[in-house]
């Protein structure tokens, strides 16, 4: 790893850390004010049975990992980029659909809406934009605190959790349990995962029910590192993918207190024998993996399992890129909203 030896911070990052400052805050807000669209959604998605959701970058993370929480309750969800709907569409008919975009203004947004003629009665926008074409378009869950304003999602990954949740409540889900996360969040260290990644190339993340988050993770280390990070889900990584791993890979893994732990551990303990450097973020309740770093949390699963691990996370892709990139924060090939495909 070549250090930056800066003495001061980047102006990327000092953005980044006023947004995640607030985003507990912005996350309760969000969620007390979402009460009504979120009954609406639960009214659609009771009626139907299906959901769609929909968004790029975060967005999708976002879908991805609250995917199986609909799914728990009964609900066939499933989480597609929006990009790959336009190219090859999933019918809409019978579907409840949920189009996530922070901005509420990316190209796809826009067009999946020329093309659908509106995009139909059953379908809902979740954006941080009240004005975006996507909230105008749409009824929508809106966040509290306005659009993001730093590169890399943080508030806004964790606001859209909070609007999700609001969902999940009105379809019967108890959300106790994830308000506690985000009224009195966990601060374990980090010191000791960022230096097991210190002389690492690349980093692949995972999960199993958790993999959403390990995605949403995989994309802000690209994102502010530069470097060639991306997610496997754990079943994923176990066929074939295995044959990359040795000291120069990082391997983040997130387990959480559901019936998928046990192949977390399985997947940790056959890393840290390829010699790759293994962190686990851990809401499981169980034993620390041998020659693992683990950042423990107390046992949870779903969201409140999300809730406490992701501002975490987050600090840890922070250091992670600030320790290579010289502007780290501060993208050179992107922009925050993608108005071209």
């Amino acid at each position: 790893m070549t250090s930056t030896m800066e003495t001061t911070r980047p102006t990327g990052l000092i953005a980044i850390d006023r947004e995640m400052a607030r985003q507990h805050a912005d996350a309760l807000a969000s969620y007390d004010g979402a009460k009504l669209t979120a009954q609406a959604i639960a009214a659609s998605l009771k009626k139907n049975g299906s959901l769609l959701l929909l968004g790029m970058g975060g967005s999708h993370a976002v879908g991805r990992a609250v995917e199986p929480l609909y799914r728990a309750l009964g609900i066939d969800a499933i989480a597609l980029p929006l990009s790959e709907q336009l190219g090859q569409p999933l019918l809409l008919d019978g579907r409840t659909v949920i189009i996530t975009s922070q901005s509420g203004e990316s190209a796809e947004v826009v067009r999946f809406f020329t093309e659908t003629g509106g995009g139909g009665a059953d379908t809902f926008g979740l954006t941080l934009e009240a004005g975006s074409f996507l909230a105008r378009t749409s009824p929508s869950l809106v966040g509290a605190g306005g659009s993001e304003l730093a590169f890399a999602a943080t508030r806004s990954l964790t606001v859209s959790f909070a609007l999700h949740l609001a969902v999940l409540a009105a379809l019967g889900e108890n959300p106790a349990a994830a308000l506690a996360a985000l009224t009195s969040p966990e601060g374990p260290s980090i010191d000791a995962a960022l230096a097991a990644l210190d002389d690492v190339a690349s980093v692949v993340t995972s999960g199993r029910r958790l993999q959403g988050l390990a995605e949403a993770l995989a994309l802000g280390l690209t994102e502010l590192s530069r470097l060639p990070c991306f997610s496997l889900e754990g079943g994923q990584l176990r066929h074939g993918p295995m044959e990359m791993l040795g000291p120069a890979i990082g391997v983040v893994l997130f387990r959480g207190h559901d019936r998928t732990a046990s192949l977390v551990t399985s997947t940790a303990v056959s890393a840290v024998e390829t010699g790759a450097p293994v962190i686990i973020f851990d809401a499981s309740g169980e034993e620390p993996v041998a020659g693992a770093v683990t950042i423990g949390f107390t046992p949870a699963s779903g969201l409140a399992a999300i809730f406490a691990m992701l501002p975490v996370a987050q600090r840890l892709m922070i250091a992670f890129a600030d320790a290579r990139v010289e502007n780290a924060g501060m993208p050179v090939r992107s922009t925050k909203i993608t108005r071209s495909e």
